[in-house]
Order: C-alpha cells, then sequence, then structure tokens
C-alpha cells in the first residue's frame, strides 16, 4: 500500500487519467474530487462489499429454488 501525506487543494494521479483532488480537510474527514473516465466504476468499499454480499445471497437463493423445483418436477 502506498501511503500519501496531501494537502487541501494537492492531486494525486492515477495512470494519466484518474485525478484525485483533496477538496476540503474537516476534523478527521476528508473530502475527495475524483476525476475519472466515464466508463470507470468508482465505489466506496463498504457499498461494494455490501454489493458482493447481496449478490452472493440472491445466487444461494437462486440455486435453492430451482433445486426444490428440479425436485417439484421430477415427482
Amino acid at each position: 500500500m502506498l501511503v500519501l501525506s496531501r494537502k487541501k487543494e494537492e492531486k494525486i494521479l492515477i495512470g494519466s487519467d484518474i485525478v484525485i483532488t483533496i477538496v476540503d480537510i474537516e476534523g478527521d474527514r476528508v473530502k475527495l474530487g475524483i476525476n475519472a473516465p466515464p466508463g470507470a466504476k468508482i465505489l466506496r468499499a463498504e457499498l461494494y462489499e455490501e454489493i458482493k454480499e447481496e449478490n452472493r445471497g440472491a445466487n444461494g437463493s437462486s440455486y435453492e429454488v430451482l433445486k426444490k423445483l428440479d425436485n417439484i418436477i421430477k415427482k
């Protein structure tokens, strides 16, 4: 992991097309501005984890429903 110190209005470049700007610092919170290509997905890590868990749950439910339907059809 790369750890950087930045001040308000300073920037970080990721590749040549993603720019992260420190917009504001208030206490223990930092506001970031992110300029990225339109197709780039930008998610908060906790939201990404929540989506993954929801997808796992949905996949499991679908499998269980299909399994039950298969058992009903076989009877």
